[in-house]
């Protein structure tokens, strides 16, 4: 029998989630490769382009050992799409009705957006502890993050939005962040130019900086 993912289990993976826009398919296959090389085994293509779901489905049928999923998730006809493409895992900025019905269709994780107490603690009330913290520099998400520990210790956040190298440390230094997402690593240049070596090495960097933080 095929091991279920789990929220819990996705979590685990790696201590950054790549934040993908790929334009075109061409890339998808070498840029899941660069990442594996340097030791992230998991991928958020955000549906933000036409052929991000071509790019899940060709992610799944060539490198399996990916665990990819889909980001920018804002309807359930996305949804539904996504894992209809193998997507191992859903990320919205947001959490809305409409996307909490779709996932009580599939045993596939749901990473809902929030951005304030409120948000948190309707998502709790929902089933979901593994929360994005979006916009997280935008809406001063340290300090929320921060804040949030004490009274709503049982989440559990992957902050996203302005997270870079000079910051990503004070995000992942906090015990209530699980992951931090990330889009400097696969910038669209780099992925444009085909520097997929760089991208490799900034991963590496990456890893080996957020494996020294002590939380």
């Amino acid at each position: 029998m095929k091991d279920v993912l789990t929220t819990e289990s996705l979590a685990k993976i790696s201590k950054i989630i790549p934040v993908v826009v790929l334009d075109d398919i061409a890339y998808a296959v070498p840029l899941a490769k660069a990442l594996l090389a340097g030791g992230v085994g998991i991928m958020e293509v955000t549906l933000r382009t036409n052929v991000a779901f071509g790019c899940i489905e060709e992610i799944c049928k060539h490198v399996p050992e990916m665990v990819v999923g889909a980001g920018s998730v804002i309807s359930d006809d996305q949804y539904h799409q996504a894992v209809k493409m193998g997507s191992k895992f859903i990320i919205s900025p947001g959490l809305i009705s409409d996307l909490v019905r779709a996932s009580h269709y599939y045993d596939v994780p749901f990473i809902p957006g929030v951005a304030t107490p409120s948000e948190v603690m309707k998502a709790l009330v929902r089933g979901f502890t593994y929360l994005k913290f979006f916009p997280a520099e935008a809406s001063n998400g340290l300090e929320i993050i921060k804040s949030l520990q004490g009274p709503i210790s049982q989440a559990k956040f992957c902050p996203t939005g302005g997270i870079g190298l000079q910051n990503m440390e004070q995000y992942y230094a906090q015990p209530n962040v699980f992951a931090v997402g990330c889009s400097f690593i696969v910038d669209k240049a780099l992925i444009r130019d085909g520097n997929f070596a760089k991208i490799t090495d900034l991963c590496k960097q990456t890893v080996s900086i957020l494996n020294n933080v002590k939380k």
